[in-house]
C-alpha cells in the first residue's frame, strides 16, 4: 500500500500478550545494503518513505520513533521507554532491496523492522495499557462506501494530497483495516479502533480541512476552506462516524535502542 501526501511544491510522504518477553525486531527479508545517517531536519521539511524504482527504497527525515511505527503499523503514541533522542533526532535511509520484483509495502516494512534492529539494535515488548483513542463506527445513516470490484490479493491504495486548503484522500480496493492503519499512523494523534464491522474492500474519496492535531502538525493549517473538518466529512461523505473514547491498546515498549552503527 503506497501513502502519499504531496505538499504544494514538495512531497510529504505518510507513508502480543501483556507483559510478553522483550523481543528484537527481525525480518525474514534483509536490505542487501543500506546507509542510515543522521539529518539536519526542520519541523515542516516533511518526511515520506517510499520506493524509487523496483529496488531502491529511501526514508527521509524520520525520527527512530516514528520508524518503528511505520515498521510495526502502530500509532506514535504507543511507543514509550528508549533513550530521549527517538522522538528528536532525524535519519535518512537509502537501501537496496533484493530480488527482481518491486517489494510490497508490508516487505518493505518488514525490512525496515529488521534494520533498525541491525542498525539501532532496537529491542522491544508488547503491553496492555490505557490509552485515549478514536473510535470508527458507521453512523446512523449507514455506509455509503462502494464496494471494489478489485479482489482482495490486488493491491490496495490509500494516497493523500494535501492542497492549500484541504487534503485529498482516494482510496482504492482499501479494507475498513487499511483505513484505519492509514487514520493511526499517519493522519491523527492517537490509536484508531476499527468498529464498523465493515468487511470487503471498498473505492472512495474523502476531502477535509486539516486541523493543527493532524499529520504531527507537520503541515500548514488552511485559514479558511469550504471543505469540512475531518470528523464531519467522514459522517457526510462515508457515512462513519469518529469519536474520542478511552480504551486499552497495545503498547511497544523499548527495552534497548543505540545510535545507528556505521554504513
Amino acid at each position: 500500500m503506497v501513502i502519499r501526501t504531496t505538499l504544494c511544491a514538495g512531497v510529504f510522504v505518510l507513508l502480543q500478550a501483556a507483559g510478553a518477553p522483550a523481543q528484537v525486531a527481525a525480518a525474514p527479508q534483509a536490505f542487501e545494503v543500506a546507509t542510515v545517517k543522521a539529518v539536519d531536519a526542520g519541523p515542516r521539511d516533511g518526511h515520506f518513505v517510499k520506493m524509487e524504482g523496483t529496488n531502491r527504497f529511501v526514508a527521509k527525515n524520520f525520527t527512530l520513533q516514528l520508524m518503528i511505527a511505520a515498521a510495526y503499523n502502530v500509532n506514535p503514541k504507543v511507543i514509550s521507554g528508549g533513550p530521549a533522542w527517538i522522538d528528536s533526532t532525524k535519519f535518512e535511509i537509502a537501501a537496496v532491496t533484493p530480488g527482481d520484483v518491486r517489494p510490497t509495502r508490508e516487505q518493505q516494512m518488514s525490512m525496515l523492522a529488521g534494520l533498525l534492529a541491525d542498525r539501532f539494535q532496537l529491542s522491544f515488548h508488547r503491553e496492555q495499557r490505557r490509552f485515549a483513542l478514536y473510535s470508527l463506527s458507521v453512523g446512523k445513516g449507514g455506509a455509503k462506501l462502494k464496494s471494489s470490484e478489485k479482489g482482495a490479493t490486488d493491491p490496495s491504495s490509500v494516497v493523500s494530497t494535501v492542497y492549500p486548503d484541504h487534503i485529498l484522500m482516494p482510496a482504492r480496493n482499501a479494507s475498513m483495516q487499511d483505513f484505519v492503519a492509514v487514520l493511526q499512523r499517519a493522519v491523527l494523534d492517537r490509536p484508531v479502533v476499527d468498529k464498523t464491522g465493515l468487511d470487503g474492500r471498498f473505492d472512495f474519496d474523502l476531502e477535509w480541512a486539516p486541523s493543527e492535531r493532524e499529520f504531527g502538525g507537520e503541515i500548514e493549517v488552511p485559514t479558511a476552506s469550504s471543505s469540512p473538518p475531518l470528523v464531519m466529512a467522514l459522517q457526510q461523505q462515508l457515512g462513519l462516524k469518529l469519536e474520542a473514547t478511552q480504551g486499552l491498546a497495545e503498547a511497544l515498549v523499548i527495552d534497548r535502542a543505540t545510535p545507528p552503527s556505521a554504513n
